[in-house]
């Protein structure tokens, strides 16, 4: 069997490394028309970070992996097509600022449709809209060649920092197909391939869209979950209760459960918000305002709380930042990844720089020219600078602000970085992440979201 994958991103490489380590039988070639992409995936530098990633890739690479920017030959040799490319938020026309950008999968199933003189099984793996897989048929039907596709969705239910271990040991794989006899046996094609270290009962099939829906569907009860408990922080400062206390009593129910109940300063990443907003469009297009509202709140939530603790800085820092510097650890959206899409950390250091603050910024993964694009900052512009070490932008700084939950962080010498910094030395923990009595009895002045403010 051939297996092609088009789109070498945060998906489609690791899903189609994990496949070729596990499937050795199995020919796997992952391509793109991005030319520095596929280099990365062929050097030792991936162009990814993420935990276990290296040594999967080169396991299989030049065995039954291969990466390369031969789109054409790579979808005619093909046996299972997967499409995993990019399907951002549209910026504009009808459904801007919520719907799915489609534009790269429609290309993508052109192209399939021009090049393919055989049947093809084509799997979805972008996150894409519920019946998206309708226009997809429709671009295939329509070459005139008379081939019956099948097409098939496979979403991806990935955590960035933990993607290796959730490929290989997946709470579940889903694949949606027709329910024609055909889609049957296309689904079963897709099957044996998960099967090869994926037990049976992890394997859900169902309808096409039912699978498509899912996804949407499980990343917005997960952002559902972070907004919920973040608007709970807010509460529970109002009133003096904390917010770890109550995630845990209300977590060890069964039926809630503890998982997603840690609160912060606003979850980030490609999906959650994506997701959601693409729910919310979905829904208004189906003549279902009161049930997009309910999902449009849950990104003002999460919008409501990045502003909420860029607010508390400058009130706490008696209502000014200008000129101040702010120390900044971690930009990455989440810790062990370089992945800064939608991060928290933009949004805090946006609102600062409109306070006039200056800003040190550190994280161990994202470099410093990805930080400067999403910052949108001029070349040469000295308001922020990027220290290759905690203690290093911390120095001389009015206030440390802890924006990702990197492990690392846990252990810098903080005592050191008191003598450092100006006084009152202020840390805005934003995950909760440190050790609070410990830096109170070092002489801090420590704010963490969700707990009463010790006002000594």
């Amino acid at each position: 069997m051939n297996i092609c994958c088009i789109g070498a991103g945060y998906v489609g490489g690791p899903t189609m490394a994990m496949i070729a380590a596990k499937c050795p039988d199995i020919r796997v070639e992952v391509v793109d028309l991005n030319e520095a992409r596929i280099a990365a995936w062929n050097s030792d530098d991936l162009p990814i970070y993420e935990p276990g990633l290296d040594e999967i890739v080169r396991q299989s690479r030049g065995r039954n992996l291969f990466f390369s920017t031969g789109v054409n030959e790579a979808i005619r040799a093909a046996d299972i097509i997967f499409v995993s490319v990019n399907t951002p938020t549209k910026t504009f026309g009808m459904g801007a600022d919520k719907a799915a950008d489609l534009r790269y999968v429609e290309a993508v199933a052109r192209t399939i449709a021009e090049v393919v003189d055989e049947p093809k099984i084509i799997v979805e793996k972008s996150t894409i809209p519920v019946k998206t897989a309708e226009a997809i048929l429709s671009i295939l039907a329509s070459n005139g060649k008379g081939l019956k596709h099948q097409v098939l969705s496979n979403p991806e239910f990935l955590a960035e920092g933990t993607a290796v271990a959730d490929l290989t040991a997946p709470d579940r794989i889903l694949i949606g197909g027709e329910t024609t006899p055909e889609g049957q046996i296309a689904i079963e094609t897709l099957v044996s391939v998960y099967a090869h270290w994926v037990p049976r009962e992890r394997i859900l099939t169902t309808n096409l869209w039912s699978s498509e829906l899912s996804k949407l569907v499980a990343n917005a009860f997960l952002a559902q979950r972070i907004s919920s408990i973040n608007s709970i922080s807010a509460l529970c400062e109002a009133t003096g209760a904390d917010v770890d206390e109550v995630a845990r009593a209300i977590g060890t129910d069964s039926r809630i459960g503890p998982k997603f109940l840690k609160s912060s300063v606003g979850f980030g990443g490609s999906c959650f918000q994506k997701d959601v907003l693409n729910l919310v469009y979905l829904c208004g297009h189906f003549g279902l305002p009161d049930v997009a509202a309910y999902w449009d709140h849950v990104i003002r939530m999460n919008d409501w709380q990045k502003r909420r603790f860029s607010e508390r800085i400058v009130r706490t820092l008696f209502n000014t930042v200008t000129g101040k510097r702010i120390a900044v650890l971690g930009f990455a959206f989440k810790k062990d990844t370089d992945d800064t899409r939608e991060s928290a950390a933009i949004y805090v250091c946006k609102d600062l720089l409109e306070e006039r603050a200056n800003l040190a910024i550190h994280d161990p993964k994202v470099k410093p020219a990805q930080m400067r694009s999403d910052l949108s900052l001029a070349e040469g512009d000295s308001r922020v600078t990027f220290a290759a070490t905690a203690e290093e932008a911390a120095a001389d700084a009015h206030a440390l602000l802890v924006l990702t939950e990197w492990e690392c962080f846990k252990d810098l010498d903080f005592e050191k970085i008191y003598q450092k910094m100006l006084k009152p030395a202020w840390i805005f923990d934003g995950r909760n992440l440190l050790d609070r009595p410990k830096l109170e009895a070092i002489g801090f002045k420590v704010y963490s979201i969700g707990k009463p403010l010790n006002r000594s």
